[in-house]
């Protein structure tokens, strides 16, 4: 199977494009340049891969949560592709994809939320995939609600927040966190791609964005309501 995936959820950049179980990516930390970096890499990695977008099986994305315009980012550029090629997308949780960077089977995702919050999500690995073990949240570090269970490792900025708050909650049930790492699109392309396998591609209209903070940004289909 092929696809591509796009990854713009914080403030790393990134673009992946999946081949039968191989991937190729291209990465950067570049705040505010998503939008003129994203398509570029897409059709790069397409041209060194000798591929047309039309042998595509589909578009994943990162859907959040993340930061807002760069989520939108994301679902925009993804719709767009798959509508012209008429493709399923593939949504895929920016923590789920984060938390493949962690190891053990109990993983801890979270991202700096900005305002003093974090966005947190709690995985289970069984060897061969993630499992969401509760709701995703946003909250301060020291008002989330933290996951029962031992050993458990972490990744991302969230753990950096407030002087590392989320990590000294935990205490010694966190064997170990990376508070620098940031979701790739490598990581979408992989959780997306066994999706697809598991037959779970969406008509890309209804595709929305996570933001987890809905008293601040509106669904697409609360914008599409309202414009309406």
């Amino acid at each position: 199977m092929k696809l591509l995936a796009f990854e713009t959820a914080t403030e790393a950049c990134s673009v992946a494009l999946y081949i039968d179980g191989e991937v190729r990516e291209r990465f950067a930390i570049a705040p505010r340049r998503h939008a003129e970096l994203a398509l570029p890499w897409a059709e790069a990695l397409l041209a060194e891969a000798g591929l047309r977008r039309r042998q595509l099986d589909a578009i994943a994305l990162g859907r959040g949560p993340g930061a807002f315009t760069g989520v939108r980012l994301a679902v925009a550029i993804a719709q767009g592709i798959a509508l012209g090629l008429d493709r399923p997308l593939l949504p895929v949780s920016t923590l789920a994809a984060l938390a493949l960077q962690a190891a053990g089977p109990r993983r801890l995702a979270a991202i700096d939320a900005r305002m003093g919050e974090v966005y947190l999500g709690a995985f289970g690995w069984d060897g061969q995939g993630l499992q969401p073990l509760a709701p995703e949240q946003v909250a301060a570090p020291e008002a989330v609600i933290l996951p029962e269970g031992e050993d458990w490792h972490g990744a991302g900025t969230g753990f950096a927040v407030a002087g590392g708050m989320l990590g000294a909650r935990m205490g010694a049930r966190l064997h170990a966190a990376d508070d620098a790492a940031l979701p790739h699109a490598a990581d979408v392309a992989h959780l997306a791609a066994a999706a697809f396998a598991r037959g779970e591609g969406l008509p890309p209209e209804q595709v929305e964005p996570a933001y987890l903070r809905n008293e601040v940004a509106l669904t697409l289909a609360q914008q599409q309501a309202r414009r309406g």
